[in-house]
């Protein structure tokens, strides 16, 4: 697994669709946004990467989640936006790696009627 961190953004070169990939890269995304804010410095609940006193309306679309997605090559909407909110780090681990994998299919998927229709 190849990550460059720069001092705002966490780049995906190549994660692979493992849990143990996927938790360390998680991780350090974890790491970077939950230091933004006062709560448990020890917590892996992956809420703390958003203010626990004033939590924002909406989740999907925040900057802790475009880098999730830009990270590992997923889209998170609503739904799985708010799961994720309420897990912790190896939890999300294992849904991010099934989304992964989701993602994976439905290119294949793709792909594969693209070359049918020629």
């Amino acid at each position: 697994m190849l990550i460059a961190r720069g001092s705002d953004v966490i780049v995906n070169m190549k994660i692979k669709n493992t849990p143990a990939a996927v938790y360390q890269a998680l991780h350090l995304i974890h790491e970077r946004h939950r230091r933004k804010y006062r709560g448990n410095p020890g917590s892996g609940q992956m809420c703390c990467m958003w203010s626990t006193y004033n939590p924002p309306d909406v989740i999907e679309g925040t900057k802790p989640f475009c880098d999730i997605e830009a990270a590992f090559g997923i889209s998170i909407d609503e739904k799985y936006a708010m799961r994720l909110y309420d897990m912790d780090l190896y939890e999300a681990a294992g849904m991010i790696v099934e989304m992964m994998r989701n993602e994976e299919r439905k290119r294949l998927t793709a792909n594969n009627r693209k070359e049918d229709k020629q």
